[in-house]
């Protein structure tokens, strides 16, 4: 299936990993993991990276992963980490690529399906109060940049992706 990139954005937990690799799959695309093309450049874990070089650091490096998929002539499926909307030309770059859908759920749905957050240095301190924080801060940016909204709370993996896909498909953005 051709067409624009499929982003999906959110708060950590929302489920962007999981439901994009599934999109994937469905349409026949590459999948592709912001966070995970982070590392891979930096050779290190978010984790490291934030203990190494600071908050700052990483989202240099995201920047530049973003501008990087977002080019790409092959359409993807991109999953963004929950950070990824901050910088004003990333958001650009996002919602010029393709149909950006924005999964949300309620921090207390986030905070269960992250756990202990083990891994995502932005939990340490109490992922409750963070995840509010968050969600405050970055609903506007999710909300300026998405084409469409999906509320994963209590819904399956499959009924998301079915949603995001349904959702893509009826954008007018959508060639696929």
């Amino acid at each position: 299936m051709s067409g624009p990139h499929l982003v999906l954005v959110g708060l950590m937990g929302a489920g962007k990993t999981t439901v994009g690799e599934r999109c994937a799959r469905v349409l026949d695309r590459p999948f592709v993991d912001t966070d995970d093309l982070v590392e891979a450049t930096a050779h290190a874990t978010v984790a490291e990276i934030f203990e190494q070089f600071g908050e700052a650091h990483f989202r240099v490096l995201e920047r530049q992963v973003v501008a990087d998929v977002t080019a790409s002539p092959a359409p993807l499926v991109i999953a963004c980490g929950g950070g990824a909307v901050l910088d004003a030309g990333s958001r650009r770059a996002l919602h010029d690529a393709g149909v950006v859908v924005w999964l949300q759920a309620p921090t207390s749905v986030l905070e269960a399906r992250v756990g202990d957050g083990d891994g995502r240095p932005l939990l340490r301190g109490g992922a409750t109060s963070t995840l509010d924080r968050l969600a405050s801060q970055r609903e506007p940016m999710y909300e300026a940049v998405a084409h469409a909204v999906v509320d994963t709370a209590g819904l399956t993996v499959d009924e998301v992706a079915e949603t995001v896909l349904a959702a893509a498909e009826g954008s007018d953005r959508w060639s696929g």
